[in-house]
């Protein structure tokens, strides 16, 4: 994802060789990849992806991750239909590509899912995790959508907080110290904003030496260097949601 100062599309990192434990499914107008835990639960997280889309394998080992920690998964395809980005692709051609796909304009979708999830999977009480852009996207629902009860944006670019920065839910933002995508000059000015006029609990972590998308996009076993703070990013993420759904 790009943001004003660096407009550089990040780089699909670790690829996984990741089959997934869940299916993919029809939801509405879009499709989801869902995974269930074998004992029955009210509580469903909706995982929104990167600019690497849906079926991303990194990913949906994450919404598997979750799953293993009790909770309904669900990553659907908030693209609709169009084409992910691709590392082949031309950089050149990123901004024009991702106007086309913006995180603040996937409420309609979100509904979608939240009727899923509610009629198809028994949830009562519905999370929400991002990365990258699904990061961005996660922020624009802490501050519009009453439904949810928490969220979690693991770097996403910091784009909805110009006037509005009043949370409806408690919101967890991790960042990476190095990440080139999002400068610490933002992260500094996010949290100035969420002290201005906040009342749902937040947390803004920053991960020494970490580049954008660590949590999900390094393997701990090629990056041991990484390895504590990907294991601390993820185990982080599960004890927010576990507080507060």
């Amino acid at each position: 994802m790009a943001n004003e100062l660096k407009p550089c599309p990040c780089d699909i990192g670790d690829q996984f060789d990741y089959g997934g434990r869940g299916q993919e499914v029809q939801v509405g107008h879009i499709k989801a990849y869902v995974s269930k835990p074998s004992a029955s639960t009210d509580k469903a997280v909706i995982v929104i992806h990167d600019i690497f889309g849906w079926q991303l394998p990194n990913t949906r080992y994450i919404a598997d991750m979750l799953t293993t920690n009790g909770y309904v998964a669900i990553c659907p395809d908030f693209f609709v239909g169009q084409e992910a980005w691709k590392p082949s692709n031309e950089w050149s051609s990123f901004d024009d590509w991702v106007k086309t796909r913006d995180a603040g304009k996937i409420d309609k979708e979100v509904d979608v899912v939240l009727n899923y999830l509610k009629e198809h999977c028994g949830a009562k009480r519905i999370g929400v995790i991002g990365f990258c852009w699904g990061g961005a996207a996660v922020q624009h629902l802490m501050l519009k959508n009453p439904h949810l009860k928490t969220g979690v944006s693991l770097y996403g670019v910091i784009k909805f907080f110009d006037e509005k920065c009043s949370l409806l839910h408690p919101t967890f933002f991790i960042f990476a110290e190095k990440d080139e995508i999002i400068p610490l000059e933002q992260v500094t000015l996010l949290e100035q904003k969420l002290k201005q006029n906040n009342k749902a609990d937040y947390e803004v972590k920053i991960y020494p030496g970490q580049t954008h998308g660590f949590v999900h996009r390094k393997k701990e076993n090629i990056n041991p260097q990484d390895k504590p703070y990907i294991e601390e990013g993820r185990r982080d993420m599960i004890n927010w949601l576990n507080k507060y759904m």
